[in-house]
């Protein structure tokens, strides 16, 4: 009986020894990788899902990167982000990037993958205000927040249509507000970006079929959108960068196979979130922003260096920076993974 007990107990120890033996090997790995914090610039909505589903799938596990993703406040926000150092990669807006970097060369960040091959970026106006085409804005009220990026971008999209860029004034309100006030008649026409704003103002009674989009990229404005944008720091370790790529972009693979599907691993992260709404959300992006003809030729992060020229060009005379950077200044394409692994349209 005393031997029986004995052995029961050696048993229990050696099982202990091996459980603990695997947690520690376990917990080894897991701090073996290389820790990434990656900001996004907004709430999880559906434009975010290759990126949670990425993590959620191991993608970026398999690449030996622990990422944390959090979410953000905006895409000027998520530049200042990266550029302090509190985050090691963020989703951004380019063109917020290349006016950071003009006023601070010394923390100057680089764009890796072009996500937003078009830039999301609109106009609004309700067809009973009898606007029509760009030009009938002349006199009109526009409405936007002063840190919109429509807004302040708006300087190319008056030269891409002949308007005159003085002969609107504009109402400044926090975001919350400006679709209910285009609503209310409270200004004349609103900037945003278009799977924002189109489904913000669907939501306060006011279909597509009821309003006037002049989306910027229609007209020949050559501006890109967000991108993956990086920390100097980051930079220095391009295999780490490399490997984040190649798990982003089989994100995106995943996501547009299956729209719906990748919708599930937002809700993982808030699940208060409307599913059919951001399912709608992450389609307009993907058919209007990501899924160009540029990025179906090219595979998705690529961008074209001529047009990237004309682009920095536009962001210099609308933000009126004191100079012009150079395209490889902006974009760094040697971290994309292989073309034929980008060919994912």
């Amino acid at each position: 009986m005393l031997k029986s007990q004995s052995l029961s107990f050696s048993r229990s120890i050696v099982f202990l020894a091996v459980l603990l033996a695997m947690v520690l090997v376990m917990s080894t790995a897991a701090s073996a990788k290389t820790p990434v914090r990656f900001t996004l610039d907004w709430r999880f909505e559906g434009p975010i899902a290759p990126y949670l589903l990425a993590e959620a799938k191991g993608y970026f596990a398999d690449e030996g990167l622990n990422v944390t993703i959090d979410s953000g406040s905006g895409s000027a926000g998520a530049v200042n982000r990266v550029a302090t150092g509190a985050y090691d990669v963020g989703f951004a807006d380019i063109n917020a990037m290349i006016e950071f970097n003009v006023n601070n060369p010394d923390q100057a960040l680089k764009a890796v993958f072009m996500v937003y091959d078009h830039p999301p970026f609109a106009i609004f106006a309700k067809k009973e205000s009898g606007i029509a085409t760009p030009t009938d804005l002349a006199g009109k009220t526009l409405g936007a927040p002063v840190f919109d990026s429509p807004r302040k971008t708006f300087s190319a999209f008056t030269a891409a249509t002949g308007l005159d860029e003085a002969s609107v004034t504009w109402m400044s309100m926090d975001p919350p507000l400006r679709e209910p006030m285009l609503l209310r008649g409270q200004v004349d026409a609103i900037s945003g970006f278009y799977f924002t704003s189109l489904l913000n103002l669907d939501n306060l009674g006011i279909p597509a079929d009821d309003l006037v989009v002049f989306r910027y990229a229609d007209y020949g404005v050559q501006l890109y959108g967000n991108a993956i944008v990086v920390s100097p720091q980051m930079l220095a370790q391009p295999e780490v960068v490399k490997g984040f790529l190649r798990a982003v972009t089989k994100g995106w693979a995943d996501t547009l196979q299956d729209p719906a599907a990748a919708i599930a691993y937002v809700r993982q992260r808030d699940g208060l979130i409307d599913v059919d709404l951001e399912l709608r959300r992450l389609n307009l992006a993907i058919e209007t922003s990501v899924a160009t003809e540029s990025a179906k030729a090219n595979g998705i992060g690529a961008v074209d260096e001529e047009r990237l020229a004309k682009a920095i060009d536009e962001v210099v005379h609308a933000f009126n920076l004191p100079s012009t950077p150079a395209p490889e200044a902006i974009f760094d394409s040697s971290f994309l993974p292989e073309k034929e692994a980008r060919m994912i349209f």
